[in-house]
């Protein structure tokens, strides 16, 4: 190392203390913004256009459950892109899978519809009155419109936290 001088061995303490294996690092965590949930607490969704609208619409988006910052109830928020611009779509958290509906989880009216901007994304959240659940099968639907609510543009089958 002779010639080199402090400089050279200052930047080889740098690139060695960059690299150790060793460091502590913090769990990675996602962001929704306000209110944030940590990605590994709460239950997730990627949702699709059903197979049968295939090549007519390809909505795509995901979906997230977690408990609400009081504890006393679940919020959910949905998200999507792709979508027709200037389209209302209800949606909801429904019992079951995508496929498999066992009905909607809280009241419809807990639900305010997803309002698609000029780009064709949305988003929205919901409070539910209800604790999040620990256990079962959950699925966010989002639907074609309020005087269509039996076609599904999106769907997602919602995967529980690993606890």
């Amino acid at each position: 190392m002779q010639g080199h001088g402090p400089a050279a061995l200052a930047a080889l303490v740098f690139v060695i203390a960059a690299c150790n294996p060793f460091a502590q690092k913090r769990a990675v965590e996602i962001s929704s913004g306000e209110g944030e949930v940590a990605y590994s607490s709460r239950w997730n969704a990627t949702l699709a256009t059903p197979s049968d609208l295939a090549g007519a619409l390809q909505v795509k988006g995901s979906a997230w459950m977690a408990p609400s910052s009081d504890g006393n109830g679940t919020r959910v928020h949905v998200s999507i892109s792709n979508a027709a611009p200037g389209g209302v779509h209800p949606w909801m958290v429904h019992q079951g899978r995508c496929g498999d509906d066992r009905g909607v989880v809280g009241q419809a009216s807990d639900y305010q519809p997803l309002r698609v901007s000029a780009e064709g994304t949305a988003s929205q959240d919901a409070i539910l009155s209800i604790p999040e659940p620990k256990t079962g099968e959950y699925f966010v639907n989002v639907h074609a419109s309020a005087s269509n609510m039996g076609t599904s543009i999106a769907c997602g089958n919602l995967a529980p936290p690993v606890r």
